[in-house]
């Protein structure tokens, strides 16, 4: 029999063990006890589950709900019947007639923190177990003294589904017959001390709620996708590379419709094929995953496992990476595992201690953001943000993740003060637990899915950090070049009568060019916070303005490294970015937007068209100067080299608006240099100024330590590509 104090922990949901109360018990003479709790109900019968016939009338012992009863010792499986008061009734499956959800290798593997994918078997997975349909649901929340689920199948109260704990990983589990697809629930949790926490999200949810609603929906799990040896090949660092960087709330909208977002399968029939003509090789996504805050761009997510419901379901954003692949597009993700929000329904606190974040706010506090900071101490934190990337690359099949905010894990003093950071073990300041969690991450990666990759964002001199783990690495495949981008920028922004005295500002970045392999980013980070557009950054008048685009934009893809651009940028965007706005697509009424959105086509074009562009970005071999020290004229020159001979191209800037004639360039071979691009064209909105017949052959004239030259009238403000024919 319950006993009374038994009956109060049910009732008031503070039992730690509910399955060793509730349910079939045998006593010590074999005999089977059946108990139950139904809040509101006035009768319990037990009945076979096969027939319907009944089993046993159970006793009430409290007018809350509480029942028991003798099943006997020869019952099968059963169910439930309550009767209300109203007289209605409704038969139901026990949850706690089924076993443990976890097996024991699961919970080995999630107590070592070495399980690759917790996300198939924590949070809410569709299953049948012993012939019954249901789902189960599995959390962290080792410090809790009770968890509930709770959801639109118990009316959000959380003394009806009160879970198991499995001591030896710190998870709560539980199966619910009946649960199907689109079920929404939460997770109730009492800390130790007996306060209930606001009802939590689940951390591994497949789905959630369109904010402002924050509950968890249970989801199927996306299909595994196989591998491709093509795609492989086209995430390789001798391929050619060029990014169309995306924030999809604001790439185009719907203004007829209330300005709403484009879904999933309206953003496949219309970005899709608009960066497939436009030449890029990949998107690169802003994070899709679930977040509270608009304006937070996908930074701050609580729902690292949700694609984000603003666009519309898993499914959804699935058939949108098909339809990308299908048309040669790779796609690449912002992931965020530096740091998280504070919002109440999320991870901070989670169960009532500081389970995902440091608890000491030097360690565990972002002050530029106002968020948490992953406690990557612990392994299970870990478990949980590597086995996120995976479940990206394999479930969604998506080609890659950009990681967000690298800086800031990498070192315990960023953007700190002295004396609010704790320096490591060895008195440093770098943050060895990162550090050790991006070298696993990518380890993982480059084991589990050889065909994705890795990019840093990472803004500081730490080193190798595209280089692999075992050669002392941190294992990505590529690093944003975030010097190269913020001097080039100032260079361009700078009147070009006194460019000369600031010249190197555009070829140092050659200097470090192969230390690392770098992409060139012209990310959403530079037109922002006042920052303007690119086209807004540029100096002199309007023409001006557009050619000065139009020739940065050449020298970036004459640049070793590979290519990413913001939306907007490919066609001179004015206005700074908005996110709650679409991009001005009026503008391409616009002669000059017009055009520089075709040279951003044509450089693509011929970028991927041309292995002496993207062969060779990551070593010496695939560069050479020409000449770099002409400040004077703000000429810059030099050569790109694929593998094999005769893949030549030369490219040279002129960065002031004086036409230059008659001006001779050194060449490394003898031959035809016809020109493939010329970003002053008349068909770009330029002056069409150029190289006679378009081409130029080279003369036994000594130049520039060359035994050969030719002569070239540069176009003003404008890079021109030619490319060596013998």
């Amino acid at each position: 029999m319950l006993t009374p104090a038994e009956i109060e922990d049910i009732r008031h949901a503070r039992h730690g063990d509910p399955f060793s109360v509730l349910g079939a018990h045998a006593d010590a003479s074999g005999q089977r006890w059946l108990r139950c709790f139904q809040p509101g109900a006035r009768a319990a019968l037990a009945v076979d589950a096969d027939n319907g016939q009944p089993l046993s009338v159970l006793t009430q012992l409290h007018p809350d709900g509480v029942f028991e009863g003798m099943l006997g010792s020869t019952a099968g499986a059963y169910r439930l019947q309550f009767t209300w008061a109203d007289g209605s009734s409704a038969t139901v499956d026990d949850p706690y007639r089924f076993p443990p959800v976890l097996g024991e290798l699961d919970v080995w593997l999630l107590a070592e923190g070495t399980h690759l994918r917790p996300y198939e078997t924590l949070g809410a997975q569709i299953r049948v177990m012993e012939g019954t349909s249901g789902a189960s649901f599995a959390v962290w929340a080792p410090n809790a003294s009770r968890v509930s689920v709770v959801g639109d199948f118990n009316h959000w109260d959380g003394r009806i589904h009160p879970m198991r704990l499995r001591r030896e990983c710190g998870v709560w589990e539980i199966f619910l017959p009946g649960i199907a697809e689109g079920a929404r629930y939460k997770y109730e949790i009492r800390t130790a001390d007996g306060h209930v926490l606001p009802q939590k999200a689940d951390p591994y949810a497949l789905q959630s709620e369109l904010r402002p609603a924050t509950a968890s929906v249970v989801s199927h799990m996306p299909r595994l996708a196989p591998a491709s040896a093509q795609r492989q090949q086209s995430n390789a660092l001798d391929a050619p590379v060029s990014i169309y960087e995306v924030h999809l709330g604001s790439w185009r909208r719907k203004p007829e419709e209330g300005d709403r977002w484009l879904s999933w399968d309206e953003l496949a029939d219309t970005l899709v094929p608009y960066a497939q003509d436009m030449g890029f090789t990949h998107l690169e996504l802003m994070p899709v995953s679930e977040h509270p805050f608009d304006g937070s761009w996908g930074y701050q997510p609580v729902g690292l496992y949700s694609p984000t419901a603003r666009f519309g379901d898993g499914p959804g954003f699935r058939r949108f990476v098909d339809r990308c692949h299908s048309a040669g597009l790779g796609v690449l993700l912002d992931w965020v595992p530096a740091h998280f929000p504070s919002d109440v329904h999320g991870l901070a606190q989670f169960d009532g201690t500081h389970l995902y974040e440091y608890a000491d706010p030097r360690e565990g506090f972002h002050n530029d953001w106002n968020t948490l900071i992953y406690n990557l101490g612990r392994t299970e934190v870990r478990n949980f943000l590597v086995g996120n990337a995976l479940y990206w690359l394999e479930r969604y099949d998506v080609d890659g993740l950009r990681v967000d905010a690298v800086a800031s894990m990498l070192y315990r003093d960023y953007s700190r003060e002295p004396g609010e950071w704790i320096p490591n073990v060895h008195g440093g300041r770098e943050n060895l637990e990162a550090i050790a969690f991006l070298k696993r991450m990518n380890e993982v990666v480059g084991i589990e899915r050889a065909q994705a990759v890795t990019l840093a964002e990472e803004s500081t001199a730490f080193p190798a950090v595209s280089r692999p783990t075992f050669a002392g690495g941190l294992g990505f495949h590529y690093k944003w070049n975030m010097g190269w981008m913020h001097d080039t920028l100032k260079y361009m922004a700078r009147d070009p009568v006194h460019r000369k005295h600031h010249h190197g500002e555009m070829t140092f970045g050659l200097v470090y060019a192969f230390n690392e392999n770098f992409v060139l980013p012209l990310s959403h980070d530079e037109v922002v916070h006042g920052k303007g557009s690119l086209i807004a950054k540029m100096p002199g008048d309007r023409w001006q303005k557009f050619a000065n685009l139009r020739a940065y934009y050449g020298f970036m893809f004459g640049h070793p490294g590979k290519k990413l651009l913001f939306m907007g940028g490919e066609f001179a965007q004015e206005r700074e970015w908005d996110h709650d706005q679409s991009l001005d697509w009026h503008l391409l009424s616009d002669g000059l937007h017009e055009g520089v959105q075709r040279l951003v086509r044509d450089l693509n074009r011929f970028y991927r068209a041309t292995p002496a562009l993207y062969e060779q970005d990551f070593v010496p071999a695939g560069f050479e100067w020409i000449d770099h020290q002409d400040a004077e004229h703000s000429v810059i020159s030099f050569v790109r080299q694929g593998r094999h001979d005769g893949a030549t191209v030369l490219v040279v800037s002129n960065l002031t608006p004086t036409v230059r004639s008659g001006f001779r360039v050194g060449v490394p071979r003898p031959g035809e240099y016809r020109e493939r691009i010329n970003t002053d064209s008349a068909h770009y909105g330029g002056s069409n100024v150029g190289t006679p017949l378009g081409a130029a052959r080279s003369e036994d004239v000594p130049w520039q330590g060359r035994a050969q030259s030719v002569m070239l009238t540069l176009p003003p403000l404008a890079t021109v590509f030619l490319e060596w024919g013998a």
